[in-house]
């Protein structure tokens, strides 16, 4: 088990996607299709609907929470995202999605080293503590 600073609680479950270097929501991901569409990006192309999406760090924009936002809106958002430094914009469209009756996500900061040691793909559950438990599926 793992346990993070919860920045949006919440309860969620999926097969963790670990990227391997930060990402602008902005002009890296499309919210409709939930895919990263950044060609410059090393998981370029990887769906993040359902997924735990495990990330370094997001690549400041103010406009990443409006991306956050349609993501929930379009439903093709990841379960959860665990971040290795905290972002305050990204929640930030977690946290409007919410008020205007979307269903959100957690949102967990984690320690990378710490983050690093939970293998990409397992299944995780993430609770609104923020403790982050693997399972054996």
């Amino acid at each position: 088990m793992v346990t993070g600073r919860p920045l949006v609680p919440g309860e969620a479950s999926g097969r963790l996607l670990r990227l391997t270097h930060p990402i602008s929501f902005w002009g890296g991901v499309d919210p409709v299709a939930g895919e990263i569409v950044d060609p410059r990006h090393p998981q370029f192309g990887a769906r993040l609907a359902g997924r735990v999406l495990a990330i370094p760090s997001a690549v400041g924009s103010s406009s990443s929470s409006a991306i956050m936002l349609e993501l929930l809106r379009e439903g093709t958002a990841p379960a959860a995202i665990l971040m290795g430094r905290a972002d305050a914009i990204l929640a930030l469209g977690a946290v409007v999605a919410g008020e205007l009756g979307y269903d959100t996500i957690p949102i967990v900061e984690v320690d990378p080293e710490v983050m690093a040691s939970i293998p990409d793909g397992s299944t995780v559950d993430v609770r609104s503590d923020g403790s982050v438990v693997t399972r054996d599926d």
